[in-house]
């Protein structure tokens, strides 16, 4: 629903990416780099994790403005495990219930004060 200008996939440089990840109010994001930035640049974030849990690439634990979901240990040496093969989404990202995704960003609003003006 959202108008063409408003969609920057495909049409953002790396440099463009970091800066909109900086000046974000909040980051929703898979465990890709652009969670990565989030957490380097202190924007407040909610990060979803399969198969790897977040214990090991995710944000430090300590850090409230952060929240993870999703895996809470290895699936598998490599993403070809739990029966997985390669297209798709991973069983650990689908079994993230979409009100799970709606209240951790609540939570990370409340805690890091990151609400809409």
């Amino acid at each position: 629903g959202l108008p063409p200008e408003a969609v920057l996939a495909g049409t953002t440089g790396l440099a463009e990416l970091a800066a909109l990840v900086a000046d974000a109010r909040l980051v929703v994001s898979g465990d890709t780099g652009v969670a990565h930035l989030a957490t380097g640049y202190g924007t407040a974030s909610v990060v979803l994790f399969g198969p790897v849990p977040a214990a090991r690439w995710g944000p430090p634990a300590d850090r409230p403005r952060h929240r993870v979901l999703g895996a809470t240990r290895v699936v598998g040496p490599d993403r070809d495990s739990a029966g997985f093969v390669g297209v798709g989404t991973h069983p650990t990202l689908d079994a993230i219930e979409i009100d799970e995704v709606v209240a951790a960003v609540a939570e990370v609003e409340r805690v890091s004060g990151a609400v809409a003006a």
